[in-house]
């Protein structure tokens, strides 16, 4: 994946998912993703690079960063958390979909019920 796919395909797949707003508060170098409120997708090229930081289940994130280059504990983030992906040849546009994807569920399951806009479940890739 080039570096010019990356943002456009996450924020494309987080502009899909239910009730969720792009935010700026640390600038306008950083595009920052929430729903209800809450992050779960951060998107910035500071660093020089192109990268998305997503939410993870720690022991998915690990065996990510195993599995591929491309992906690293999460900038500025809790790195048992969160991930930091960035282009390349082993990360595809379905794989960076998959990941925006369960960053969201894991987000809203912690929401109160009542706050949710969707169900995690329906959301959850196996």
């Amino acid at each position: 994946m080039h570096a010019e796919d990356l943002h456009e395909i996450a924020s494309r797949r987080a502009s899909e998912l239910p009730a969720t707003d792009i935010t700026h508060p640390f600038g306008e170098d950083w595009d920052v993703w929430k729903v209800r409120g809450k992050v779960f997708m951060l998107q910035t090229e500071v660093t020089g690079t192109s990268q998305v930081i997503l939410k993870v289940d720690p022991f998915d994130g690990q065996a990510l960063r195993s599995q591929h280059e491309e992906i690293e504990q999460g900038y500025h983030m809790n790195k048992k958390h969160w991930i930091s992906v960035y282009p390349g040849e082993s990360v595809d546009q379905e794989l960076l979909r998959d990941l925006v994807t369960e960053s969201y569920a894991l987000v809203i399951e912690k929401l109160p019920r009542r706050e949710r806009p969707a169900d995690p479940a329906s959301f959850r890739i196996e």
